[in-house]
C-alpha cells in the first residue's frame, strides 16, 4: 500500500527566496558597475535601433492586434509605437536581440544579460509615464505608494545591475544547453525577479513570480543548432523579456505560487528538465556580472568567435590577393565555440550563417570587415566563402578551453593560421580577449561611442544623435531623468 500524499506547503527553495531578498535589499551596486551600465543602456538601445532596418524584425513588432491603441503605454524606441508592458517587452526584447550585437555572458551557460532591458524598459517607461499623467491604475497606486514619485533612468541602471548579475551568477556553473534547454530561461528569471520587484512586489509575491517562471520549463535549443537554425533565435529574448512581465503582473493579484517548483521530486524542474541536477548560484550576488560583461563592439557576430574575426581582420593585408593560393586554414579555438558554431556544409539563412564559426572567419579574410549585411543572400551566394571555410580546420587549444571558464581571465580566444601552395604560411594570429573584454574596457568604451552614435545618427540624424550621446555622457544627469522622458527622446514619431 502506497504512502498517503501530504498536501503540507514546503517552505521556497532556497534558490527563490535568495533572488527575492537580492532584488528587495537596498540596491548598492559599485560605482564600476553603474558605470558600466550607462554604456550598457547605450549599446543595448543603439542595437535596438540599427534592427529596424531590417523587414524581418520589423515585421514582429507593434501591438498584437493591428491598430490597438494604449493610453500612456510603454513606448519602444526608435518607432511611434505605444503598448501595454507585456506587448512592449516583446517589442524591446526582439529588436535589441535580432541582430545579435548585444553584451554576452559566457561559462557554463551563455547569453545575453541585456536581453533584461526589454523587461526593465518597458515596465519603468510605463511606470513613469502614468505617474507623470496622475494616472497610476488603482491596483499599483497602493503596491509602490512607499516608492519615490518619480521613476528614473538610475532606477532603471540599478535594475539592469540586478538582471545582469541574476542571470550571469546562474550561469557560472548551470549548463542549461548541455541537457538542450535555451539560455534564454535566464532571461525569463531574472526578468520575472527585477520587474515584480519595480512593481511594488511583495518578497512573497517576487518568489511566486519565480516559481511560475520556473514551471515555465524553458524553449530548446532546437532554432540555434543545425538543421533548424531560425530567426526565433532572435526574438527568443523577447518572448521571454513579455512573459516575464506577464508573471510579475499575474504574481501582484495574489496569485498563488509553488514554493517547490525546482526541488519537487519527479515534477520539478530539476527532475524533469535538469536531469537531476541542483541549480545552483555560482557566487553570492552582487555586481560582479556587470563588471565583468562582454560588450560587443567589433562585429555582429556570435561572441564565441569575436576573436577570430578580429585575426582574420590582422590577416586580410596579407591573404586577399592570395586566395587562389591557400591549401589551409587552421582554426585554433576553445570547446565552447566548437560544440556551438563549428559548422560545415550549407548554411540557410542569416541566422545560419552569424552562428559559423568558418563563415564569420572566413568574411573577415576576404573583406576585412562584418557587419550584417554580411549574413545576407547576396554577399552569402559569393563562391569565395565557402572556398575558404572548406579549407578551415578547426581544432580544440585546451588552454583555450580552461582559460575560458577561469573567473580571473574568462578569456574567449582564438588563433588563425594560413598556408599557401608554395609553402609558406602567415604568422599564427592569437587573440585571447576580444575588444569588449573587462580587460580591454578602457580600449573598448571609445569604440562603443561610435558605434551607438553611429546607430542613432542612420536612424534620427545626426543632430539628435549628438543629443543622445550627450545624454548618455553626463552620468548624474542621465541618472536623474525620468524614463519616460528618457523614452521620449528615442521615439522615431508621435503616435497618430
Amino acid at each position: 500500500m502506497s504512502a498517503p500524499i501530504s498536501n503540507v506547503r514546503p517552505p521556497p527553495d532556497p534558490l527563490l527566496s535568495e533572488i527575492a531578498d537580492y532584488v528587495l535589499r537596498p540596491a548598492s551596486p559599485t560605482d564600476e558597475a553603474l558605470d558600466t551600465a550607462r554604456w550598457c543602456l547605450a549599446d543595448t538601445l543603439a542595437c535596438g535601433i540599427m534592427a529596424l532596418a531590417y523587414p524581418a524584425c520589423t515585421k514582429l513588432l507593434g501591438p498584437i492586434v493591428p491598430g490597438t491603441t494604449i493610453a500612456h503605454g510603454a513606448r519602444v524606441p526608435g518607432t511611434s509605437y505605444e503598448l501595454d508592458p507585456v506587448q512592449a517587452a516583446f517589442n524591446l526584447g526582439t529588436i535589441v536581440r535580432w541582430l545579435d550585437f548585444i553584451d554576452t555572458w559566457l561559462a557554463a551557460e551563455w547569453g545575453h544579460p541585456s536581453d533584461n532591458l526589454g523587461a526593465i524598459l518597458a515596465v519603468t517607461d510605463w511606470l513613469s509615464r502614468h505617474a507623470a499623467a496622475g494616472t497610476t491604475p488603482a491596483a499599483f497606486q497602493t503596491k509602490i505608494k512607499n516608492r519615490k514619485s518619480t521613476i528614473t533612468v538610475g532606477d532603471v541602471l540599478v535594475a539592469m545591475v540586478q538582471a545582469h548579475e541574476i542571470q550571469g551568477v546562474l550561469a557560472l556553473e548551470n549548463s542549461f544547453n548541455r541537457v538542450g534547454l535555451d539560455h534564454v530561461l535566464l532571461v525569463r528569471i531574472a526578468s520575472t525577479a527585477v520587474v515584480t520587484a519595480l512593481l511594488g512586489g511583495t518578497r512573497g509575491q517576487i518568489i511566486n513570480a519565480l516559481s511560475h517562471a520556473w514551471l515555465d520549463g524553458s524553449a530548446l535549443r532546437t532554432y540555434r543548432h543545425a538543421p533548424n537554425t531560425g530567426s526565433r533565435k532572435s526574438w527568443a529574448a523577447g518572448d521571454a523579456t513579455s512573459r516575464a512581465v506577464r508573471l510579475a503582473f499575474l504574481a501582484l493579484t495574489d496569485e498563488m505560487g509553488y514554493p517547490s517548483a525546482l526541488s519537487a521530486k519527479t515534477w520539478g524542474f530539476q527532475d524533469v528538465s535538469f536531469r537531476g541536477n541542483a541549480v545552483k548560484l555560482g557566487r553570492p550576488l552582487g555586481s560582479y556580472v556587470m563588471e565583468n560583461v562582454l560588450f560587443k563592439i567589433s562585429f555582429p557576430a556570435e561572441f564565441h568567435a569575436q576573436t577570430a574575426v578580429e585575426a582574420a581582420l590582422k590577416l586580410h593585408p596579407l591573404v586577399c590577393a592570395r586566395l587562389g593560393d591557400i591549401t589551409r586554414i587552421e582554426l585554433t579555438t576553445h570547446e565552447s565555440a566548437i560544440r556551438i558554431i563549428d559548422k560545415s556544409g550549407p548554411l540557410h539563412n542569416p541566422a545560419d550563417r552569424d552562428h559559423c564559426l568558418q563563415y564569420m572567419t572566413a568574411i573577415g579574410l576576404l573583406f576585412g570587415g562584418l557587419t550584417a549585411d554580411h549574413y545576407e543572400d547576396d554577399v552569402a551566394a559569393d563562391p569565395r566563402i565557402d572556398g575558404l571555410r572548406a579549407a578551415m580546420v578547426v581544432t580544440e587549444d585546451k588552454q583555450f578551453s580552461r582559460d575560458y571558464l577561469d573567473p580571473d581571465k574568462r578569456s574567449i580566444a582564438n588563433a588563425l593560421q594560413v598556408f599557401f601552395r608554395d609553402g609558406t604560411k602567415t604568422a599564427r594570429i592569437a587573440v585571447e580577449y576580444p575588444l569588449g573584454h573587462r580587460r580591454r574596457r578602457a580600449e573598448g568604451i571609445p569604440v562603443l561611442q561610435q558605434k551607438a552614435a553611429a546607430a542613432f545618427a542612420a536612424h534620427f540624424g545626426g543632430e539628435r544623435s549628438a543629443a543622445l550621446m550627450a545624454r548618455f555622457s553626463d552620468h548624474s544627469k542621465l541618472q536623474a531623468t525620468p524614463v519616460h522622458e528618457f523614452v521620449t527622446a528615442l521615439v522615431k514619431s508621435e503616435p497618430s
